[in-house]
């Protein structure tokens, strides 16, 4: 039986100081931040376009210049500026970073697929248009969704996987969404952003409120939000993806790649029943999950997160 590792409170204790005396878990030699060694950081990384069978995809580029890189595929409604600085700067450390729009997202050009599979075929031309032979990726929801059919579309394009907040086709509780999002209805949007990706005990309000001024920080060259078109879109493809597939299972059985999941243990929109039933049928896969974390579990622990990925990426 594959183990399934959940991650506790004291392996977090360097987390939870850290937020309280930045020095306090660094190594009195500790290298350099990203952002003191390069410029490329998620604060200041310019927006680049590339032509994709005639339309143009905005794309940035984090991090070091070397080894496989990792393509970020987001969640429902987000753009290349909702991810978390602390993570995507913290990845970069160790490695290249891409963030991207997909066809009609935020920066980019053309008609949103209203089909994952859509959305994937075009994640894949994206990937092939920057001349990449071989990349990792990392799915956050409705961008794991993603990720799975890119996988098993492309298999020879990825080396590894790495999935949060996600699950498989039919996922339980996803069907549920629409309640879940109208039960956000009036408030600010960082409110919404905390019911929907944390829990409601103090430490995960905490978490998400540093989370959600992390995100914000950015000014400079920020995406637009995404049309209504393309929020529709993406709806659409969510709530087909959330019907029953009694082959959905099987299906990813036939991923042959290192998956990574990470869940939160109390997420609201994909249960974590999901990540486990991933985890018991993807054969080469690794599942952790965060204690009192939800839907934005890698956000609320993103320095232990960093840590797991780049040990999975560095195997």
């Amino acid at each position: 039986m594959k183990a399934i590792r959940k991650i506790s409170i004291a392996s977090m204790l360097c987390l939870t100081l850290f937020t309280v005396v930045t020095m306090s878990c660094r190594e009195e030699n500790e290298p350099p931040t990203i952002q003191e060694i390069q410029g490329d950081s998620h604060q200041t990384a310019k927006t680049r376009y590339v032509e994709v069978k005639g339309n143009t995809f905005a794309y940035r580029i984090l991090g070091k210049d070397q080894g496989i890189p990792i393509v970020l595929l987001p969640g429902l409604g987000g753009s290349m500026d909702d991810w978390d600085p602390a993570v995507t700067d913290g990845l970069a450390q160790k490695c290249k970073v891409i963030l991207f729009d997909n066809k009609g997202v935020a920066a980019s050009k053309g008609v949103t697929p209203n089909t994952i599979q859509g959305m994937a075929d075009d994640a894949i031309d994206f990937i092939k248009a920057l001349n990449l032979s071989k990349v990792n990726i990392m799915g956050f929801s409705m961008g794991g969704f993603v990720a799975q059919r890119v996988v098993l579309t492309e298999p020879s394009l990825i080396n590894k996987v790495i999935l949060t907040g996600t699950g498989p086709k039919g996922a339980i509780g996803l069907s549920n969404l629409p309640n879940i999002i109208a039960g956000t209805a009036g408030l600010s949007a960082e409110e919404s952003f905390l019911k929907f990706g944390f829990t409601s005990s103090a430490e995960s309000i905490a978490a998400g409120k540093a989370a959600y001024a992390r995100v914000q920080r950015r000014t400079t060259d920020r995406d637009l939000p995404l049309s209504d078109a393309t929020s529709n879109s993406q709806f659409t493809a969510v709530l087909s993806w959330a019907q029953p597939d009694a082959n959905a299972l099987n299906e990813i059985k036939n991923i042959q790649q290192p998956v990574l999941i990470a869940h939160g243990e109390n997420d609201l929109p994909v249960s974590v029943q999901n990540a486990k039933n991933m985890h018991q049928n993807i054969e080469h896969s690794e599942l952790v999950i965060f204690p009192d974390s939800g839907h934005a579990s890698f956000f609320q622990n993103h320095e232990v997160f960093v840590t797991e990925v780049n040990a999975f990426l560095s195997k």
